[in-house]
């Protein structure tokens, strides 16, 4: 099974890990690990390797992040195999206060798509009443729907299922790591 050729994927966070987070990304029957993240605790600059599983010796994916503080920082998403850039995702944050907004940049750092929390009116009710409540996003490409992003409601094991449209150009690499900063960045905030 190629990892990259599927329309949905099923992403959980490790609950309580002391120092770092731990995720597994699943097909969508849960039953094939196909992608292993094992992230450091204490880094000030957000580096994120994932893995083809838990054994951590075949790399796939690297996510940087350009600058140290994250509120509006830019993490290169680079295949770690061939070293290439494949594109950026740059968190919006004034925006992301409010409702979280993320730009997807190609690799020649043009924008091409966003990635945006499902309503106004949701975010409003996460952020000042219930982070119970699960948050979703959409992720445009270049003006079409390519993919969404639902998580599940579980307080305590953060859950996300990827689904990527068919026929979409977005790169499931790209996707996947925007799933991934997800569940990290925006889930600091929970």
């Amino acid at each position: 099974m190629d990892r990259y050729s599927l329309d949905q994927y099923y992403c959980k966070m490790k609950f309580w890990k002391l120092f770092g987070n731990e995720i597994r990304i699943f097909d969508v029957n849960k039953q094939n690990l196909l992608f292993f993240v094992k992230q450091k605790a204490f880094k000030l600059k957000e580096s994120i390797t994932v893995f083809a599983d838990e054994s951590k010796n075949e790399e796939l994916l690297r996510i940087n992040a350009r600058s140290v503080i994250d509120f509006g920082a830019s993490y290169d998403v680079d295949d770690a195999k061939t070293g290439q850039r494949i594109g950026t995702l740059r968190r919006k944050g004034l925006k992301s206060i409010l409702r979280d907004t993320w730009l997807v940049l190609d690799s020649n750092e043009r924008e091409i798509g966003t990635i945006q929390e499902d309503s106004m009116a949701m975010a409003m009710v996460r952020r000042f009443l219930s982070n119970l409540v699960p948050q979703a996003f959409t992720v445009t490409l270049n003006g079409q729907e390519a993919a969404h992003f639902k998580q599940a409601f579980n307080p305590f094991v953060p859950q996300i299922t990827i689904t990527f449209h068919q026929g979409t150009q977005l790169d499931r690499r790209l996707g996947i790591s925007a799933a991934i900063l997800l569940q990290v960045i925006e889930g600091r905030q929970q």
